[in-house]
């Protein structure tokens, strides 16, 4: 009846046996117990109509009671047997069936009509591929007319042959149908831990853009302000060894400012890192901010060419001037540059930024290679975060150029 489930719940691979719901349990053990309960009433038409038309005797009984627990017994364990010698299994049963057929003469076709068909439907199970289905199908079926013609002398032939074959399409379209229903749920249980797994991933991946997005952040921030504090007291240091105290002074004044800033970037940093709104300031005057910062801390020259009409987008306006902050910083820090150029031009739907300068240039190659150049890194990020492109040249004692483009649309506007 529904044997067949059973064996191909429990021939399915391991990673899908594992995803076994309760529910699929409960279906075979189910199916066990409706074809348990087939084969007793089976037994039981049986054992009756030999006794009312043929006699019975002990013998007969206790042999075909024994063939009859022997075929049960092999039946709950077909998956093991199965498994390992699946011919040798239909071979046993189809033998079990037949002799117990052959026990009760009068009750022959009740059952080779009862559990053949069950036993053709339990192909479906353990191969559940059509050529060996087909091929235990008629196999069962030549042997099966061939033991009614003989034992009836075709008196039967034209009742018991059609039935069996009505029997067998009844219970091979059900185990069809229910073996879909099984692979069906298997495969939701596959889909639901897929879907898990790939939750997991996601918030893993989260919590790392988050590390990333703080770390670039503590950088562009704090690291840079102190970078800038430390290049202002060495300066006031140098000044007050000369004796220029009004110089030293104004120095000290602009440090409390950049002291200010840094704590102002720092307070933004945390409310981006808590909301993603940034101040409404257009993009251009906090670049301009940025290189009279530098300016008055460094005191080189920056020639800027700045000319954007479209709106910048808060990611582009956010990345971006950490972009040219953490540039200046880089500048000030180790080319001995003069003279710094910034240009940034909107064209076309991209926003172009360069950054040039005259220093003493280095070697791409060893600096990428490098550990502690976090700024380069962070740059790198930034850039890739905004979907757009970086172009790094530097050549020894003639000086660095950084190329970026990135598209103005990606982002919301600020």
């Amino acid at each position: 009846m529904n044997d067949a489930s059973n064996v191909q719940v429990q021939n399915l691979n391991p990673e899908t046996s594992e995803s076994k719901s309760e529910g699929e349990v409960e279906n075979k053990d189910i199916s066990k117990i409706l074809t348990i309960i087939w084969v007793f009433i089976i037994y039981s038409e049986s054992v009756i109509l030999q006794h009312l038309f043929g006699g019975l005797n002990l013998l007969q009984s206790s042999l075909f009671t024994i063939i009859i627990i022997l075929h049960i017994l092999l039946y709950l364990h077909a998956h093991r047997v199965a498994k390992y010698f699946s011919w040798a299994y239909f071979v046993i049963q189809g033998g079990l069936i037949f002799a117990s057929a052959f026990l009760l003469p009068e009750s022959f076709s009740i059952v080779l009509v009862g559990l053949m068909p069950v036993l053709v439907g339990q192909s479906i199970g353990i191969y559940y591929k059509p050529l060996k289905v087909i091929l235990v199908f008629l196999i069962s079926y030549v042997l099966f007319c061939v033991a009614v013609v003989s034992h009836n002398d075709g008196r039967q032939f034209v009742l018991f042959i059609p039935l069996f074959f009505l029997i067998v399409v009844v219970i091979v379209a059900y185990a069809v149908l229910f073996l879909k229903q099984v692979k069906a749920r298997i495969r939701t249980q596959n889909v639901l831990k897929e879907l898990e797994i790939a939750h997991q991933k996601v918030e893993e991946l989260t919590i790392a853009n988050e590390r990333q997005r703080m770390a670039r952040d503590l950088h562009d921030t704090l690291a840079q302000g102190l970078a800038g504090l430390i290049m202002q007291l060495e300066a006031i240091d140098a000044h007050l060894s000369k004796g220029s105290t009004q110089r030293a002074q104004e120095i000290v004044q602009q440090s409390m400012s950049q002291v200010r800033r840094t704590l102002s970037d720092s307070r933004r940093a945390i409310d981006n890192l808590r909301s993603k709104t940034i101040s409404e300031v257009d993009f251009a005057e906090a670049v301009e901010e940025e290189i009279q910062r530098f300016t008055m801390a460094t005191s080189i020259r920056v020639i800027r060419n700045i000319k954007i009409k479209a709106s910048v987008p808060r990611l582009l306006f956010e990345h971006g001037l950490f972009i040219i902050s953490e540039c200046l910083t880089n500048v000030a820090k180790h080319s001995h540059a003069n003279t710094v150029w910034i240009n940034i031009l909107d064209n076309e739907g991209k926003i172009e930024i360069e950054i040039r300068d005259d220093g003493k240039g280095f070697d791409t190659d060893i600096i990428a290679k490098q550990t502690g150049h976090y700024g380069i890194i962070g740059i790198h990020e930034r850039v890739r975060m905004l979907g757009g492109n970086i172009n790094i040249n530097s050549i020894l004692q003639a000086g660095t150029a950084i190329k970026i483009e990135a598209p103005l649309t990606k982002g919301d506007l600020s």
